[in-house]
């Protein structure tokens, strides 16, 4: 919708830097940025260099006549040796080696669906001539969820003496970083930026250009690959079913790799360990990783252990996904929204601007005015703690994350307007036509300020709440009624009508504003989902006094119908949980929900 959005995505499918308003990420995030090189962006840049290696001049032009609508696609790599630097706080190396899935003659277009939680997901190729749209549906088992096609990339690494020390099969993610490899492509990348890690998403769209290459490397800022320092030589192929099914050569690029130590005194290196977290970190922000981690040594070719314990009780904290390689010169930066579950970490989006002015005039929008739909999904990620930051010591807790989503078809959009010497936000929705004009609005509540630490933002009031409720659903045993900040944190169905694939604000430090704010716009836009995680304060329930037994978590959407929808039929969500053991030795199972295990 173009009167409130902008696509801040460059020709390399990356944006521009954050907003001089809202938060500030980890401390000394700043200084670490400036000083470290951008091996990310160097890897894309070095695209042009391929030409030796895939066998196509960037300025070629147009690649060889093929079968309209059929894409051609190779593995190719960016150079033919890398230098590692090993990094003692993520337990050995990234292997970032510079290997790329290049796409030319007709985009690689795949969309990824399951039409309920009882049914499995289902990947087709689109294939496009400009004329005709043909689907072919990709064999069962080509996907366990949405984080991309599963065992696509086979890689294996010998060191000096040909022994090998690592062999494996990797997920890849076609929305992963990208860049141009030919002049005359498409000057920008429509696909999504990232594949969904949410355990509840309902639609994905999967993609690469034309005249496009995507990197294939999957990162993650925490578990390295303890491989010592010295030389190894790397391949890097494509699995023969990916090979049969797309019609993929059988290249297998070999790269030198030297792994060197990190330089005393330093906190991350150049050419490919990413930044070490601040040790200062120690709070959750909004989907955000919880900070401070120490990674212990794992055995060679192994991903090493998380030895980070959530609380005395040692209740894991949350380990952070694996993030797109064009992240590397931004650490965890753990407010972008990058925590379990999350999928676009790799954006840091311009602030959206609210009307200059509180609207006037009569209230309201055309009867046939496109509304936002927002759906609650079951409650995951669930556990026994021993509380957040405000929440009473010696208690037990019951933590969880919880997701509102918007299905459309108009993106949901409130503007807060601040009286001078205020506490409070007036809200106000808006209406959309077809076309993007504004064509009304409606008074939505308030907004207040949270200054809690993990939160310093404002808030949407009642946009969701939570309850447990009795094992017979009928009576409500605690309340957890919170007030939101809006953002765009995860991608639920991209399939759904008006689906925008590039969202903006997808961080909070862009979509919620500054203490000092006179006003603000926060957008949930349709196919996103706002996700709050269990290390969040105020996301969980006091169970200190509870008996055993089963229960529910209730995910309300839009509790007290202040905003306008298409559908108030679909709001809320429940999760079972069954509760055990004693005082400060609480326990929880999860049930699957229909086929989904996500505890």
């Amino acid at each position: 919708m173009t009167s409130q959005m902008t696509n801040s995505s460059s020709p390399t499918g990356e944006t521009g830097p954050a907003s001089a308003t809202g938060s500030s990420g980890p401390s000394g995030g700043q200084d670490r940025r400036r000083r470290l090189k951008r091996p990310g962006l160097a890897a894309l840049a070095s695209l042009t260099v391929v030409a030796a290696v895939a066998g196509a001049a960037p300025g070629a032009g147009a690649a060889p006549a093929a079968k309209p609508g059929t894409p051609q696609i190779k593995l190719i790599a960016a150079s033919n040796s890398v230098t590692l630097t090993r990094s003692e706080w993520m337990g050995g190396v990234s292997l970032q080696l510079g290997t790329y899935l290049s796409v030319d003659n007709a985009p690689l277009e795949l969309q990824v669906t399951r039409k309920s939680y009882k049914d499995p997901i289902v990947v087709k190729q689109f294939l496009r001539d400009g004329k005709t749209t043909k689907t072919k549906t990709l064999p069962k088992g080509t996907v366990d969820d949405f984080s991309g096609l599963k065992g696509f990339l086979e890689m294996s690494i010998k060191n000096a003496a040909g022994e090998e020390v690592l062999k494996s099969a990797d997920t890849f993610c076609p929305n992963n970083a990208s860049g141009r490899i030919r002049p005359d492509a498409p000057d920008l990348n429509h696909y999504p930026q990232s594949c969904s890690t949410n355990p509840w998403t309902l639609g994905s769209v999967w993609g690469i250009e034309k005249g496009w290459a995507t990197n294939t490397t999957q990162f993650d800022y925490e578990r390295g690959v303890d491989l010592p320092a010295g030389e190894y030589t790397a391949k890097v192929g494509v699995a023969k079913k990916y090979r049969d099914l797309f019609g993929i050569p059988d290249d297998r690029p070999t790269i030198k790799v030297t792994v060197r130590e990190e330089p005393a005194g330093e906190d991350g290196g150049e050419g490919g360990v990413g930044m070490a977290p601040s040790k200062s970190s120690s709070s959750a922000h909004h989907g955000g990783a919880h900070g401070g981690h120490d990674a212990k040594s794992a055995p060679a070719g192994q991903p090493a252990p998380d030895s980070h314990h959530y609380g005395p009780r040692g209740a894991d904290a949350p380990t952070p996904p694996e993030l797109s390689f064009a992240l590397q010169d931004r650490g965890l930066a753990n407010h972008l929204g990058d925590g379990k579950g999350h999928t676009d970490g790799s954006r840091i989006a311009p602030a959206l601007q609210a009307a200059p002015k509180r609207p006037t005039g009569k209230a309201g929008a055309p009867a046939n005015t496109p509304k936002p739909d927002l759906r609650s999904l079951p409650a995951w990620d669930i556990a026994i703690t021993d509380g957040e930051d405000g929440d009473a010591p010696g208690k037990d807790y019951l933590a969880f994350s919880a997701n509102v989503w918007n299905a459309g078809p108009a993106p949901l959009v409130v503007d807060g307007f601040r009286k001078p010497g205020a506490n409070l936000m007036d809200s106000y929705q808006y209406f959309y036509d077809a076309k993007g004009k504004q064509v009304g609005y409606a008074p939505a509540g308030t907004m207040e300020w949270d200054p809690r630490e993990g939160h310093e933002h404002w808030h949407f009031t009642d946009f969701a709440s939570y309850r447990l409720l009795s094992a017979d659903q009928t009576k409500e045993v605690r309340s957890g009624k919170e007030a939101f900040c809006l953002a765009n944190t995860d991608a639920i169905d991209y399939t759904v009508k008006n689906a925008n694939w590039h969202p903006d604000n997808t961080d909070l430090s862009t979509a919620c504003g500054s203490e000092d704010a006179i006003n603000v716009r926060e957008v949930l836009d349709v196919g996103s989902g706002d996700t709050y995680t269990q290390y969040r304060p105020g996301q969980s329930f006091d169970i200190t006094d509870l008996p055993n037994g089963t229960y529910y978590i209730q995910v309300i959407a839009n509790p007290e119908n202040r905003l306008q929808e298409a559908n108030h039929k679909n709001n809320v969500a429940l999760r079972k949980v069954i509760l055990g053991g004693t005082e400060g030795a609480r326990t929880v199972q999860v049930p699957p929900h229909d086929l989904i295990d996500a505890k």
